[in-house]
């Protein structure tokens, strides 16, 4: 039997790649929703293609698209953080789902730890996923039919993508959460989980008090990160999710609070 020539297919894709670099010329910017709709692809087609043209050199991706590389555009912090770290995040991520049961209403923080863990939340079914995070709604909303978002009010702070301020605290207050999944910018052990915006302590205080439990995702690089605010002791989480645990200093910290307030740690498998 004669093998089918595959060429028009490779056609085909060359085009659709040469005429999303034209559009990146004029546009900055493309996302793999509009190119889906565009060129009468699936999401997964757009995503493949944007994929062989980043490494390819012709573009830069991001969460949700691509970026051109001859024009002038701002970054999110969170685009420029993606692969740092990655193995650490997706491990944590694959550990963490496993605490989520279907039918689960979460509040999941921001930033590239929570983004991961929202990714594996394929997994599950009829999963609400709360959050503050632009690029974690927009994921949600590209790339997860079978998962529900609500975003919450507030400011955007720029570059950054999520939602902050005295909107998104009220927002909190009128909602119930089974668990709420909390991604600190540092843990010193001394003191607990931290992070550097005075405005984020406050939502991720609101997102602990909306929920059941509250666990948090942290990849080891955060112990002994400089951060300046604390937000939380790790008495008042119920677990805590790691790649690993440098020196074993987070299980000591756990180690001396009085057995009833001790969260559970779990390290990721690799």
């Amino acid at each position: 039997m004669a093998r089918r020539d595959s060429h028009p297919a490779r056609s085909f894709a060359e085009e659709r790649r040469s005429a999303i670099l034209d559009m990146l010329s004029h546009e900055t910017t493309v996302q793999v929703a509009e190119l889906a709709r565009t060129f009468g692809v699936s999401v997964v087609t757009a995503r493949a293609d944007l994929d062989a043209l980043a490494e390819a050199g012709k573009l830069r991706r991001t969460h949700g698209g691509a970026i051109s590389l001859q024009r002038t555009l701002t970054v999110s912090v969170q685009d420029r953080r993606v692969n740092l770290n990655a193995e650490a995040k997706h491990a944590i991520a694959a550990t963490a789902v496993e605490l989520v049961h279907d039918g689960d209403t979460l509040i999941v923080d921001s930033g590239t730890t929570a983004l991961a863990f929202v990714r594996a939340l394929e997994a599950k079914n009829d999963v609400t996923v709360i959050t503050a995070d632009m690029t974690i709604a927009d994921y949600i909303d590209e790339s997860m039919p079978g998962v529900s978002v609500m975003v919450l009010g507030g400011s955007l702070r720029k570059g950054h993508r999520y939602l902050y301020g005295p909107l998104t605290a009220r927002s909190l207050e009128l909602l119930h959460a089974d668990a709420a999944f909390l991604c600190p910018g540092g843990f010193v052990p001394t003191r607990g989980l931290m992070t550097d915006f005075p405005q984020m302590a406050e939502v991720k205080q609101a997102m602990m008090r909306a929920a059941e439990r509250n666990v948090v995702l942290m990849d080891a690089s955060k112990v002994k990160a400089q951060s300046i605010l604390r937000f939380a002791g790790i008495d008042k989480v119920s677990d805590i999710v790691m790649d690993r645990d440098p020196a074993g200093m987070v299980a000591a910290m756990i180690d001396e609070l009085p057995e009833d307030r001790r969260p559970i740690l779990h390290v990721a498998r690799r």
